[in-house]
């Protein structure tokens, strides 16, 4: 069976799946609709909120950019899993007790404030429309590769299909939908790297190979590595580090600090019947991530040293990699890199003129690796490779099996449309439950209410698509700049109102409106304020001129901080919260029956 049949009946097959479990599983009621009747298992939901949270950034880009940056790329990792055990641990067991159903509602009780409510939801699309410009961004390549379509047209079937599910089913069939993506994309992502792990090191186990030895070698596989991307002028690959320490630290806490805010995720812990169910899902997602997370790093390495073995024969047979044998022919090149130029996000330019593929560092201060590349006839690097590509392409890389390829692409479409359906779930309950019934009609019957919630996820879906076709350019390629929106505006104020009953109304909103809004001009300043037809206005603020040298993917962490420094100011010359809402906030911290509550010593 040849390869585009291979994936079509992978693709399909996952795509029934999908569609058949939404109809099985349809939400009759709003609590179903919001929540999934708070009915779902902890291991279940921990499966799911694992697939709601690996994203196409996770699935498809984190492994590039790790390849790309080498060691500093760790910074995902560690603000990703981090920011979730931060959310494990301080937030989605005191929401759970809380008892709503949606991040803006828990703002609006405790602030006691329907504005406090409708800057919540103001954030929350902010930072969910941003964020679900990667995901149909990632549905694009991935069905423009696989399918043999346009990325405009594979948008579209991937609205189809998040309407078919999402629309329908609600919290509940999306819940039982994310398990069964969560399967595939956590089967497309680890059977590849444990067939390059095997080929590369003879271990069976990514994470293992990853330290392991290089085959035929007494090297390591990072070793090997870094022995070949030196020789060719790039930076070492274990040591690379990406801009100042400084930003690093911003970058990493951003992430963090974003992740634990971001509302889709939060939204899962509503799902389960109680608060020891919370943390027992939450400790089983963690599992859940860690298998993706910990293979990743395996899955970059591997793929880059594949990647240069592939286009200079050098790497593998040793020798001389600037020997004009060494590099390949450009009619030799193999059928995967054909298919992916067809995308766009391989390019191959001969720049020297002598039909084959010079893969060298345009930027390298080393004098040595450089002489030996003009000796080569070298006229700057000839080969564009988009990190997008390292994970979708890695099974094609290595000659594996038909299936194999076919698996990756079901994966990943797996990855995008989970997430995409979570954020388009918080964007839902936030417009219809926060703003349609928590505002403008108090009074609107169950029936009415459940309709508000499956048209506002309709037109969610058509505003999204529209954004995956028309990616703003401050946004396009990254998911951080969420983050970072999440970060300064939604988490903080869940921080105080858990754990401070004395912030008030005044100082939350004050401290969210100021987070959000110094964050976007940052943004805007610094890549850009107007946008017409890729041409891109400079803005107010770049290169040596940033702030301190933050990147703008890294200033959530100071939004973060004007954010609690505002609502802590505005709230000393304010007048404090209700004793009723004090009493509440202890209720929901402390447990029940603790001495702190009862004030008994």
């Amino acid at each position: 069976m040849d390869l585009q049949t291979t994936i079509y009946i992978f693709v399909g097959l996952s795509f029934a799946l999908y569609i058949g479990i939404a109809v099985w599983a349809r939400a009759g009621s709003t609590s179903e609709f919001y929540a999934a009747g708070g009915s779902v298992h902890p291991i279940t939901n921990g499966m799911a909120t694992a697939a709601d949270w690996m994203s196409a950034a996770s699935f498809i880009s984190m492994a590039g950019l790790i390849a790309n940056m080498g060691y500093g790329g760790g910074l995902f990792l560690m603000g990703w899993t981090g920011g979730y055990v931060l959310l494990a641990m301080l937030l989605a067991p005191y929401l759970r007790k809380f008892g709503k159903f949606t991040v803006p509602q828990f703002i609006g009780d405790r602030f006691y404030s329907k504005s406090a409510s409708t800057i919540a939801v103001m954030c929350l699309l902010v930072a969910s429309l941003t964020y679900i410009i990667g995901q149909m961004t990632g549905v694009g390549i991935a069905f423009s590769r696989f399918l043999g379509v346009s990325s405009d047209t594979g948008i579209y079937v991937g609205m189809a299909i998040v309407f078919a599910y999402a629309v329908f089913g609600g919290m509940k069939g999306i819940t039982y939908t994310q398990v069964a993506q969560y399967i595939v994309l956590i089967l497309a992502y680890t059977v590849p790297a444990v067939f390059i792990s095997l080929q590369l090191t003879g271990n069976v186990i990514p994470q293992l190979g990853l330290g392991g030895s290089y085959v035929g070698t007494d090297m390591t596989l990072l070793a090997k590595l870094d022995s070949v991307v030196t020789d060719l002028g790039f930076g070492k690959y274990t040591t690379q580090w990406p801009g100042s320490m400084l930003n690093m630290f911003m970058y990493t806490m951003s992430l963090m600090i974003g992740t634990a805010g971001l509302p889709h995720v939060i939204m899962r812990f509503f799902t389960v019947p109680s608060v020891k169910d919370a943390r027992s899902s939450a400790g089983w997602a963690l599992i859940f991530i860690a298998i993706l997370y910990t293979t990743a790093p395996a899955v970059a390495a591997m793929a880059k040293l594949n990647l240069h073995a592939t286009v200079n024969t050098a790497v593998k047979a040793g020798g001389d990699l600037y020997a004009p044998e060494a590099s390949l022919k450009n009619e030799d090149r193999p059928d995967w890199m054909k298919r992916w130029e067809k995308t766009g996000l391989l390019k191959f330019t001969d720049k020297n003129g002598d039909g084959r593929i010079q893969y060298y560092n345009d930027k390298t201060k080393n004098e040595v690796a450089k002489g030996k590349a003009e000796a080569a006839g070298w006229k700057g690097n000839e080969l564009d490779v988009n990190a997008d590509i390292i994970v979708m392409a890695n099974p094609e890389i290595a000659l594996l099996p038909n299936w194999v390829i076919a698996l990756v692409a079901a994966g990943g479409l797996a990855a995008a449309l989970s997430t995409a359906a979570g954020l388009l779930m918080a964007i839902s309950s936030a417009v219809s439950h926060d703003l349609v019934k928590g505002v403008f009609n108090p009074n609107i019957s169950e029936k009415n209410e459940l309709l508000a919630g499956k048209v506002s996820m309709a037109v969610a879906i058509v505003v999204a698509g529209y954004l995956g076709l028309n990616p703003p350019g401050f946004a396009a390629g990254t998911v951080a700049l969420a983050f970072g929106i999440a970060a300064s505006s939604l988490f903080p104020a869940i921080m105080m109102g858990i754990f401070s009953k004395k912030m008030n109304k005044e100082g939350a909103m004050a401290g969210m409106l100021a987070g959000l809004f110094f964050t976007l001009f940052y943004v805007f300043a610094h890549k850009g304020i107007f946008f017409i037809k890729g041409t891109e206005y400079l803005g107010l603020i770049g290169g040596a001129n940033s702030f301190f040298g933050i990147t703008p993917e890294a200033i959530g962490a100071a939004g973060a901080m004007v954010n609690f420094l505002v609502a802590f100011l505005v709230d000393k010359v304010t007048k404090e919260p209700p004793e009723h809402i004090q009493a509440m906030v202890e209720s929901v911290r402390v447990p029940r029956g603790s001495k702190l509550v009862t004030g008994a010593h």
